[in-house]
């Protein structure tokens, strides 16, 4: 099943006089359980198009159509329901709040969701938070916390709503190459049960957990291959 369908996305910044083609025509599409990695050098696309497939940002002409829904008719209440229920991301930076504990940083989107009482945060906040094995750092601030542990938080903050796809943004950047690797072996096993996930990354190592590559070069797609 489609799950995510882009025809003719172009995103276009006018830095002075000048104008910047970030995305230059990609056409793609992104079955539903699909493990996915878009690949590039800096200045490609990549972070652009993650950024236009996650509803953060919106393109400068195209179509995009998630789960059969166009994005474009949606209101910025029903985006920002998309963004919350629907799409978990994990960045590089990790993102957290500083003076929260790894449980309260992870409970967050259920807050801005506005949907649940403080019992039902709690409960899938800590089913989130043993999912990624850190039960027995939940009470620890950010800053008490090695890097993939902060990271591993960002992935349970990503995961509690349950949603569908698992944007990451270059997620192991900031971590040292055996870190990494426990971090992607969580991917793996969240794409076993279910999730799409889409990984946004300039390293071949990493690319190599997906089972589909999308190469991106000028803001175009130069090669989508499957791996697996």
């Amino acid at each position: 099943m489609t799950l995510i369908k882009v025809k003719d996305f172009y995103k276009i910044y006018q830095m002075g006089l000048t104008e910047v083609r970030a995305l230059n025509g990609v056409t793609m599409e992104i079955q539903e359980n699909e493990y996915l990695a878009i690949m590039g050098q800096s200045g490609s696309g990549k972070s652009t198009l993650m950024n236009l497939i996650g509803c953060l940002d919106t393109p400068t002409s195209g179509d995009y159509y998630l789960d059969g829904v166009n994005v474009a008719l949606m209101s910025d209440d029903e985006l920002a329901m998309i963004r919350n229920k629907q799409i978990g991301f994990v960045f590089q930076t990790f993102n957290l709040l500083p003076k929260s504990s790894a449980l309260r940083n992870v409970e967050l989107p259920l807050i801005y969701s506005g949907i649940y009482s403080k019992e039902e945060r709690m409960k899938m906040a800590l089913i989130a938070i043993e999912k990624v094995g850190l039960g027995d750092r939940m009470h620890h601030k950010p800053n008490e916390l090695s890097g993939g542990q902060r990271q591993r938080v960002a992935i349970a903050r990503a995961l509690v709503n349950n949603p569908a796809i698992i944007l990451a943004d270059e997620p192991t950047g900031n971590l040292d190459s055996k870190t990494g690797v426990e971090i992607m072996s969580l991917f793996d096993e969240l794409h076993k049960i279910g999730h799409t996930i889409i990984l946004v990354t300039h390293e071949d190592e990493i690319a190599k957990h997906a089972h589909r590559t999308i190469h991106l070069v000028d803001g175009k797609i130069s090669k989508d291959e499957n791996i697996k």
